[in-house]
């Protein structure tokens, strides 16, 4: 299997590619810093998987939803140390097969390279624990009564429509020219009229109730 590595740490790069240079069926065929280079080096090197730091230059999200448009046989592995909801909901959205922190080991890491590439997807055992979790929560609060995803604005329709997307308080509000504080009352505002407490759950309430689309 071959493997692209793009990462924004020299010495990351360099550790993850002696770790997969030690396995006799992995290859890593080439590195970069910066997002914009994956797509074009995908197709030079023919890498079967790309492990991407959402970090990079030039944006991971972005670069992982690029392939999945362009070349959806091509298995995307997020390696990351964002540990947040938007962070993976964004990675999910855009295609990612995998998602795992940067300190999980060596061993874990060579496993998923492996099994994303044979088809399957996985998450890190602390990212499956949290999504879990927001779902469980989820459920029962679904079973309660709550104002529901109607008595949203449509101003908190375009700020969950973005949450969604995987953006940041600050990419919200240079996406919708208002200040970052603005989007952060909005999202409180959001909480407290779909009785939620992540975005993550927020974004799950608002899909089930049929007013939120997810490509």
């Amino acid at each position: 299997m071959r493997v692209l590595v793009a990462d924004r740490q020299p010495l990351f790069r360099r550790g993850v590619a002696d770790v997969l240079a030690a396995e006799p069926d992995l290859a890593v065929v080439g590195e970069t810093d910066h997002g914009s280079e994956v797509l074009e080096l995908v197709g030079r090197l023919r890498a079967d998987v790309v492990l991407l730091d959402l970090g990079v230059p030039g944006g991971g999200v972005e670069a992982c939803a690029v392939l999945r448009a362009t070349r959806p046989d091509v298995r995307v592995v997020v390696l990351t140390d964002a540990d947040d909801d938007a962070a993976l909901a964004g990675a999910v959205r855009a295609g990612a097969r995998g998602y795992l922190l940067k300190d999980t080991t060596p061993e874990e890491l060579v496993g998923a390279v492996r099994a994303v590439a044979s088809g399957s997807s996985l998450l890190s055992p602390a990212m499956a624990s949290r999504l879990l979790d927001e779902f469980a929560v989820l459920v029962r609060r679904s079973e309660g009564a709550a104002e529901g995803t109607g008595s949203l604005s449509r101003r908190e329709l375009e700020v969950l429509t973005l949450v969604a997307q995987g953006l940041s308080n600050r990419a919200i509000a240079e996406s919708l020219f208002i200040s970052e504080n603005t989007v952060k009352n909005h999202i409180r505002n959001i909480h407290e009229k779909l009785q939620v407490h992540s975005r993550m759950e927020a974004v799950v309430r608002a899909v089930r109730d049929g007013v939120l689309q997810i490509a």
